[in-house]
Protein backbone atom coordinates (compact mmCIF):
# COMPACT_ATOMS: atom_id res chain seq x y z
CA UNK A 1 0.00 0.00 0.00
CA UNK A 2 2.80 2.41 0.92
CA UNK A 3 4.55 1.69 -2.39
CA UNK A 4 1.33 2.37 -4.28
CA UNK A 5 0.95 5.73 -2.54
CA UNK A 6 4.51 6.71 -3.47
CA UNK A 7 3.90 5.81 -7.11
CA UNK A 8 0.65 7.80 -7.11
CA UNK A 9 2.54 10.86 -5.90
CA UNK A 10 5.08 10.42 -8.68
CA UNK A 11 2.41 11.11 -11.32
CA UNK A 12 0.07 14.05 -10.92
CA UNK A 13 -2.83 14.23 -13.34
CA UNK A 14 -4.54 17.61 -13.41
CA UNK A 15 -8.26 18.08 -13.94
CA UNK A 16 -9.13 19.50 -17.42
CA UNK A 17 -11.74 21.71 -15.71
CA UNK A 18 -8.87 23.48 -13.96
CA UNK A 19 -7.33 24.76 -17.19
CA UNK A 20 -6.82 28.54 -17.01
CA UNK A 21 -9.26 30.80 -18.79
CA UNK A 22 -6.68 33.49 -19.56
CA UNK A 23 -3.11 33.82 -20.76
CA UNK A 24 -0.71 35.70 -18.49
CA UNK A 25 1.01 38.71 -20.09
CA UNK A 26 4.37 39.48 -18.46
CA UNK A 27 4.44 43.01 -19.95
CA UNK A 28 1.96 44.10 -17.27
CA UNK A 29 4.48 43.35 -14.51
CA UNK A 30 7.74 44.65 -15.98
CA UNK A 31 9.31 47.56 -14.07
CA UNK A 32 9.30 49.81 -17.14
CA UNK A 33 8.04 50.11 -20.69
CA UNK A 34 9.79 48.97 -23.84
CA UNK A 35 10.50 51.65 -26.47
CA UNK A 36 7.62 52.06 -28.90
CA UNK A 37 8.03 50.29 -32.28
CA UNK A 38 9.16 52.63 -35.03
CA UNK A 39 9.89 52.51 -38.74
CA UNK A 40 13.34 53.00 -40.29
CA UNK A 41 14.10 56.49 -41.56
CA UNK A 42 14.42 55.20 -45.12
CA UNK A 43 12.48 52.58 -47.02
CA UNK A 44 9.02 51.14 -46.69
CA UNK A 45 7.09 50.88 -43.43
CA UNK A 46 7.88 47.73 -41.48
CA UNK A 47 4.95 48.31 -39.16
CA UNK A 48 2.55 48.41 -42.10
CA UNK A 49 4.18 45.25 -43.46
CA UNK A 50 3.65 43.42 -40.15
CA UNK A 51 -0.05 44.29 -40.26
CA UNK A 52 -0.25 42.55 -43.65
CA UNK A 53 1.61 39.33 -42.82
CA UNK A 54 0.68 38.72 -39.17
CA UNK A 55 -2.69 38.08 -37.56
CA UNK A 56 -4.55 41.05 -36.12
CA UNK A 57 -5.31 39.28 -32.83
CA UNK A 58 -1.70 38.22 -32.37
CA UNK A 59 -0.37 41.71 -33.07
CA UNK A 60 -2.80 43.13 -30.53
CA UNK A 61 -1.56 40.68 -27.93
CA UNK A 62 2.07 41.57 -28.73
CA UNK A 63 1.51 45.17 -27.65
CA UNK A 64 -1.13 44.63 -24.97
CA UNK A 65 -0.31 45.71 -21.42
CA UNK A 66 -3.26 43.85 -19.92
CA UNK A 67 -2.12 41.29 -17.33
CA UNK A 68 -4.69 38.66 -18.36
CA UNK A 69 -5.79 37.97 -21.95
CA UNK A 70 -8.93 35.80 -22.17
CA UNK A 71 -8.56 32.46 -23.95
CA UNK A 72 -11.52 31.95 -26.33
CA UNK A 73 -13.72 29.02 -25.33
CA UNK A 74 -13.12 27.18 -28.65
CA UNK A 75 -9.36 27.37 -28.01
CA UNK A 76 -9.84 25.95 -24.52
CA UNK A 77 -11.75 23.05 -26.10
CA UNK A 78 -8.90 22.52 -28.57
CA UNK A 79 -6.44 22.38 -25.66
CA UNK A 80 -8.49 19.66 -23.98
CA UNK A 81 -8.75 17.75 -27.25
CA UNK A 82 -4.96 17.93 -27.57
CA UNK A 83 -4.56 16.33 -24.15
CA UNK A 84 -4.04 19.34 -21.93
CA UNK A 85 -3.34 19.62 -19.13
CA UNK A 86 -0.32 17.32 -19.35
CA UNK A 87 0.57 15.18 -16.32
CA UNK A 88 3.43 16.06 -13.99
CA UNK A 89 6.00 13.44 -12.98
CA UNK A 90 8.29 13.38 -9.96
CA UNK A 91 11.94 13.03 -11.03
CA UNK A 92 13.10 10.92 -8.10
CA UNK A 93 16.13 9.43 -9.85
CA UNK A 94 17.36 12.89 -10.80
CA UNK A 95 16.86 14.04 -7.21
CA UNK A 96 19.01 11.14 -5.97
CA UNK A 97 21.67 11.77 -8.63
CA UNK A 98 21.93 15.46 -7.68
CA UNK A 99 21.71 14.76 -3.97
CA UNK A 100 19.22 17.59 -3.59
CA UNK A 101 16.55 17.99 -0.91
CA UNK A 102 14.37 19.71 -3.52
CA UNK A 103 11.44 17.89 -5.11
CA UNK A 104 11.82 17.99 -8.90
CA UNK A 105 8.97 17.55 -11.37
CA UNK A 106 8.73 17.56 -15.14
CA UNK A 107 5.75 18.01 -17.43
CA UNK A 108 5.15 15.44 -20.19
CA UNK A 109 4.90 17.76 -23.19
CA UNK A 110 6.08 14.83 -25.32
CA UNK A 111 2.52 13.48 -24.97
CA UNK A 112 1.29 16.26 -27.27
CA UNK A 113 -0.17 15.06 -30.63
CA UNK A 114 2.97 16.50 -32.26
CA UNK A 115 5.50 15.75 -29.54
CA UNK A 116 6.13 19.23 -28.15
CA UNK A 117 4.61 22.15 -26.27
CA UNK A 118 4.38 24.24 -29.45
CA UNK A 119 0.82 23.07 -30.03
CA UNK A 120 -0.16 25.54 -27.28
CA UNK A 121 0.35 28.61 -29.45
CA UNK A 122 -0.25 26.91 -32.81
CA UNK A 123 -3.84 26.05 -31.86
CA UNK A 124 -4.56 29.64 -30.87
CA UNK A 125 -2.93 31.14 -33.96
CA UNK A 126 -4.76 28.79 -36.34
CA UNK A 127 -8.03 29.59 -34.57
CA UNK A 128 -7.45 33.34 -34.99
CA UNK A 129 -6.45 32.83 -38.63
CA UNK A 130 -9.75 31.08 -39.32
CA UNK A 131 -11.67 33.78 -37.42
CA UNK A 132 -10.01 36.45 -39.57
CA UNK A 133 -11.02 34.67 -42.77
CA UNK A 134 -7.61 33.39 -43.84
CA UNK A 135 -7.48 30.55 -46.37
CA UNK A 136 -4.26 29.23 -44.90
CA UNK A 137 -1.07 29.90 -42.99
CA UNK A 138 2.60 29.80 -43.92
CA UNK A 139 5.62 29.49 -41.69
CA UNK A 140 9.19 28.37 -41.27
CA UNK A 141 10.53 25.59 -39.09
CA UNK A 142 13.99 24.67 -37.89
CA UNK A 143 14.06 21.38 -35.99
CA UNK A 144 10.53 20.63 -37.19
CA UNK A 145 8.39 20.80 -34.05
CA UNK A 146 6.84 24.16 -34.90
CA UNK A 147 6.00 23.18 -38.46
CA UNK A 148 4.35 20.00 -37.21
CA UNK A 149 2.37 21.90 -34.57
CA UNK A 150 1.06 24.43 -37.08
CA UNK A 151 0.15 21.73 -39.60
CA UNK A 152 -1.82 19.94 -36.88
CA UNK A 153 -3.57 23.12 -35.73
CA UNK A 154 -4.36 24.22 -39.30
CA UNK A 155 -5.93 20.84 -40.05
CA UNK A 156 -8.40 21.33 -37.19
CA UNK A 157 -9.49 24.69 -38.64
CA UNK A 158 -9.72 23.58 -42.28
CA UNK A 159 -6.78 25.79 -43.25
CA UNK A 160 -4.03 25.15 -45.78
CA UNK A 161 -0.54 25.08 -44.27
CA UNK A 162 2.69 25.77 -46.14
CA UNK A 163 5.96 25.07 -44.32
CA UNK A 164 9.48 26.06 -45.36
CA UNK A 165 11.89 23.76 -43.56
CA UNK A 166 15.65 24.30 -43.29
CA UNK A 167 17.02 21.97 -45.96
CA UNK A 168 19.68 20.25 -43.85
CA UNK A 169 17.04 19.18 -41.31
CA UNK A 170 14.42 18.43 -43.98
CA UNK A 171 16.82 15.83 -45.41
CA UNK A 172 17.69 14.54 -41.94
CA UNK A 173 14.18 13.91 -40.56
CA UNK A 174 11.95 12.12 -43.10
CA UNK A 175 9.74 10.78 -40.30
CA UNK A 176 9.01 14.29 -38.99
CA UNK A 177 8.33 15.43 -42.57
CA UNK A 178 5.87 12.56 -43.00
CA UNK A 179 4.04 13.63 -39.82
CA UNK A 180 3.65 17.20 -41.12
CA UNK A 181 2.27 15.83 -44.37
CA UNK A 182 -0.13 13.50 -42.54
CA UNK A 183 -1.58 16.62 -40.90
CA UNK A 184 -2.01 18.17 -44.36
CA UNK A 185 1.06 20.39 -44.39
CA UNK A 186 2.76 21.20 -47.70
CA UNK A 187 6.46 21.06 -46.86
CA UNK A 188 9.31 22.55 -48.90
CA UNK A 189 13.04 22.23 -48.28
CA UNK A 190 14.40 25.75 -47.82
CA UNK A 191 15.86 27.38 -49.82
CA UNK A 192 13.23 26.35 -52.34
CA UNK A 193 12.15 27.21 -55.87
CA UNK A 194 8.77 28.41 -54.53
CA UNK A 195 9.89 31.96 -53.72
CA UNK A 196 12.06 34.68 -55.21
CA UNK A 197 14.25 34.57 -52.11
CA UNK A 198 14.82 30.84 -52.46
CA UNK A 199 15.42 30.94 -56.21
CA UNK A 200 17.97 33.71 -55.82
CA UNK A 201 19.94 31.74 -53.23
CA UNK A 202 19.82 28.50 -55.21
CA UNK A 203 21.01 30.29 -58.34
CA UNK A 204 24.21 31.19 -56.47
CA UNK A 205 24.55 27.88 -54.60
CA UNK A 206 22.35 24.94 -55.70
CA UNK A 207 23.58 22.89 -52.71
CA UNK A 208 22.80 25.50 -50.03
CA UNK A 209 21.91 23.72 -46.77
CA UNK A 210 19.55 26.51 -45.70
CA UNK A 211 19.13 28.47 -42.48
CA UNK A 212 16.28 29.54 -40.26
CA UNK A 213 16.63 33.11 -41.54
CA UNK A 214 16.16 31.97 -45.13
CA UNK A 215 13.15 29.83 -44.17
CA UNK A 216 11.62 32.82 -42.35
CA UNK A 217 12.09 34.96 -45.47
CA UNK A 218 10.42 32.34 -47.65
CA UNK A 219 7.52 31.93 -45.26
CA UNK A 220 6.94 35.69 -45.17
CA UNK A 221 7.11 35.98 -48.94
Amino acid sequence: MQEALVKARDQITLNPDDLPGSWYNVLADLPGEFPKPKDPEDGSSRLEYLSRVLLKHCLQQEVSTERWIPIPSPVQDLYRQAGRPRPLYRARRLERFLGTPAKLYYKREDLSPTGSHKVNTALAQAYYAAEEGCAGVSTETGAGQWGTALAYAASLQGLKCIIFWVRSVYDWKPDRRALMQLYGGKVFASPSHETAVGRGILAKNPDHVGSLGIAVSEGLE
